[in-house]
């Protein structure tokens, strides 16, 4: 019989989680800096947005008789777009998935549905972008006499920060090794989102060239990979010794 529960680790007894990961972007390469502290990891907000119109003939429908849900679609992506670059900050919006209904070449698009995905270290962020979002929606709805509805996709997913003790820590360490350092959000969930549930929780990012990852096109060259293991020696070595 399998005992998976007597696996299991109260967090009182993890002093602190420290994860080196490559930075999945292009920050530290642009910036030639070796070492990214994270901040925290971004929370995520999925959405299956659904437009709804009315399909019909492409040739037979006047222009201002139509229910085009493309159109309302098409309009709604640079909605989101726009709401979130309109304000300063590193979140992320995006419209990953899109699929059209009846997808006809000479029928006008009746249906749309969409994913709109937010992600910030900062949960209200996420909130006020929705609601904004969804006022635009609403807006864009009527203008093109469609319906159009939002519907969370699974639990969202919370940000998690870093721990301010954690990062000190890999910053001394970076210091230590001669290595650039700068502060950085990490975009991309990761195992350390979970483990900070449990204990103080760090992060430590080395350059991705071109930013790629989840390719074989990912790559970090041998160097990178040897500052980042030196990164993560001494800042364990200097959480074991500050007693956390």
């Amino acid at each position: 019989m399998h005992k998976v529960a007597g696996a299991s680790r109260r967090g009182e007894k993890i002093v602190a989680y420290v994860e080196l990961h490559i930075e999945q972007g292009g920050r530290l390469e642009g910036k030639k800096t070796a070492i990214g502290i994270v901040e925290g990891i971004v929370g995520i907000r999925r959405y299956e947005t659904v437009i709804e119109g009315f399909s019909n003939h492409a040739g037979t429908t006047p222009m201002d008789g139509r229910k085009d849900a493309l159109l309302a679609a098409s309009r709604l992506v640079l909605a989101v777009n726009r709401t979130v670059t309109a304000m300063p900050g590193s979140q992320v919006g995006t419209v990953g998935k899109l699929i059209v209904e009846p997808n006809v070449p000479n029928v006008i698009p009746g249906r749309v549905v969409l994913t709109v995905e937010l992600r910030d270290l900062v949960e209200d962020v996420i909130s006020d972008l929705y609601r904004r979002i969804a006022v635009e929606a609403g807006t864009i709805a009527g203008e093109t006499g469609t319906k159009i509805s939002f519907t969370p996709v699974l639990p969202p997913s919370l940000a998690a920060p870093t721990d301010p003790a954690v990062r000190k820590c890999v910053a001394e360490a970076a210091a230590a090794l001669g290595l650039s350092a700068m502060a950085m959000p990490s975009g991309a969930g990761h195992d350390a989102q979970n483990m900070a549930r449990l204990a103080p929780m760090g992060m430590i990012f080395i350059p991705s060239k071109g930013g790629i990852s989840q390719s074989p096109a990912e790559y970090s060259t041998p160097r990178d990979v040897v500052n980042g293991a030196n990164c993560l020696l001494q800042t364990v070595i200097r959480i074991d010794r500050e007693g956390f």
